[in-house]
């Protein structure tokens, strides 16, 4: 068994951010997205990896991601020069899939940890030429979207569908024997000039391949978006984070509830509630830390009320004197306010910008 995770494309949704990165390498609870979907793969048994990576990103997916070890598993890089859709990543990859049975994951998806292991389990069992995870959405136009029968079999897959035929999304998750391969050679593009993943199975459900459906019970979250990364990071910090402070925590200051706080970070002064991720060598001083934010590290704040956000590596934020909410901060960003505002701050700010509000 092999697995393949998707970490191309542009993160057109994601920008400002991903004008300057990959979208799968943006932390959620201080981690890449990337990462926790390697990781699923490993703790399920499946340590030969692929990993498909755009020209302009790929560079920074493979320098920071590395090839494997770090997470007990073998990664092999495989450029996609143009985002053609899913189908045509996996006949990019085909040299490296071979004929083996594989688990295709889409890198900016998150699913609660542990339910792949389950689902790997089922597609051993029976063997079907494929196997996908479905779950009811509030709007199903903007997915691939399912349509069964009273007893569960699929009978249509439709591509964001204007008019959806149910509320049920394909999870960006699926298991397939080496006949997608057939399956891909007998479609054509979409009207988006893309070969789409639906029409491949839609076409084994038609030549009456055996698909199975199944409905994931569990939390899934696409983070291409900014408030779905800070839900993704919400989740992860409320479901697994636990309390470890390494870095220097002066007697003025407050800890209270599940935070982390990482080797050669100071904390002066400062009120912190958690669940909070701090990185290493992080400074932070005069601030309120709310619930639910992860600062990476090399971070700054200083005079800073901070909650619900995530501020990546290197940002500085001084001279806050109201709270910045529902934020995401870009590497190496500096953000410099003056005086008292009466309202909260919301912002989604990109790598390296400076901004000064007066």
């Amino acid at each position: 068994m092999k697995a393949l995770i998707l970490s191309g494309g542009k993160g057109t949704r994601l920008r400002p951010l991903t004008y300057s990165g990959a979208k799968q390498l943006v932390p959620v609870a201080n981690k890449p997205v990337l990462w926790y979907g390697i990781e699923e793969m490993v703790a399920a048994g499946i340590t030969d990896i692929g990993i498909i990576i755009s020209p302009e990103t790929g560079a920074e997916v493979q320098g920071k991601t590395g090839n494997g070890e770090y997470f007990g598993a073998n990664i092999t890089y495989i450029v996609q020069d143009k985002p053609l859709g899913l189908a045509h990543a996996v006949q990019v990859a085909r040299p490296f899939l071979g004929d083996s049975p594989f688990v295709m994951y889409l890198g900016d998806n998150l699913i609660q940890l542990g339910e792949l292991r389950y689902f790997l389990q089922q597609f051993s069992q029976q063997q079907p030429d494929a196997l996908i995870l479905l779950r009811s959405v509030a709007n199903p136009s903007a997915f691939g979207v399912a349509e069964v029968d009273e007893t569960g079999r699929v009978l249509q897959l439709i591509e964001k569908p204007k008019v959806p035929p149910s509320n049920l999304a394909l999870v960006g998750v699926y298991f397939f024997s080496h006949l997608i391969y057939d399956a891909i050679a007998n479609i054509r593009p979409s009207n988006r000039g893309e070969l789409e993943i639906t029409d491949a199975i839609q076409y084994l459900i038609n030549q009456e391949k055996q698909v199975l459906a199944y409905n994931l019970k569990g939390w899934w979250l696409d983070t291409g978006k900014k408030d779905d990364l800070l839900e993704a990071n919400r989740l992860i910090l409320d479901t697994y984070s636990m309390a470890s402070v390494i870095g220097e925590v002066d007697a003025q200051s407050q800890i209270s509830g599940r935070v982390q706080i990482g080797a050669k970070s100071k904390v002066i002064n400062c009120t912190i509630r958690g669940p909070v991720a701090i990185g290493s060598n992080c400074h932070l001083e005069n601030c309120f830390i709310g619930p639910y934010s992860s600062i990476a590290n090399n971070v700054t704040l200083i005079d800073t009320d901070l909650e619900h956000s995530v501020i990546l590596e290197g940002a500085k934020i001084a001279g806050i004197h109201q709270r910045i909410i529902d934020s995401v901060i870009g590497q190496r960003a500096q953000l410099i306010l003056a005086p008292r505002r009466p309202k909260a701050l919301r912002f989604m700010i990109g790598d390296d910008c400076q901004i000064e509000l007066t």
